[in-house]
């Protein structure tokens, strides 16, 4: 995919990954530091408990976490699979004798959709994560 292309989906990503850290990460961190602290604080827990209490207090960040680097893979998986997609009806109109002005033009079209239809999705794989996240940090 074109940088050109690429920019505004980059940015868009971006911007929600920061909304993301920002509104709920951010508060699991702290549940997590929190919770780790109070672990610590048990002067009848052995030093192997501690380490699991801590352990516990570590996986709604860690799960969480996970999520989000997982509904962004998919997210760039489903941008790459159109994007090749453009590129096969592409390398398909040159085999069939297309001009290649004709054929560039195809392929920024195709790749300007995938783009477009993938900023559309940005909106709800972000209110979906907030959801799960939401959920998670409670």
């Amino acid at each position: 995919m074109a940088e050109v292309q690429q920019l505004p989906v980059q940015e868009a990503v971006d911007a929600m990954v920061k909304s993301v850290e920002r509104e709920n990460i951010g508060k699991i961190q702290g549940f997590m530091f929190r919770c780790s602290a109070n672990c610590c604080e048990d002067n009848q827990a052995s030093i192997q408990q501690v380490h699991q209490c801590i352990e516990r207090c570590h996986a709604p960040l860690t799960q969480s976490q996970a999520l989000v680097t997982s509904e962004l893979e998919r997210f760039q998986d489903r941008l790459a699979r159109c994007t090749m997609h453009c590129n096969d009806k592409a390398k398909d109109s040159v085999d069939a004798g297309n001009k290649e002005l004709q054929v560039k033009r195809q392929l920024y079209s195709c790749v300007i959709k995938c783009v477009d239809d993938h900023m559309h999705l940005i909106p709800t794989m972000t209110k979906k994560m907030k959801e799960s996240l939401s959920s998670a940090g409670k």
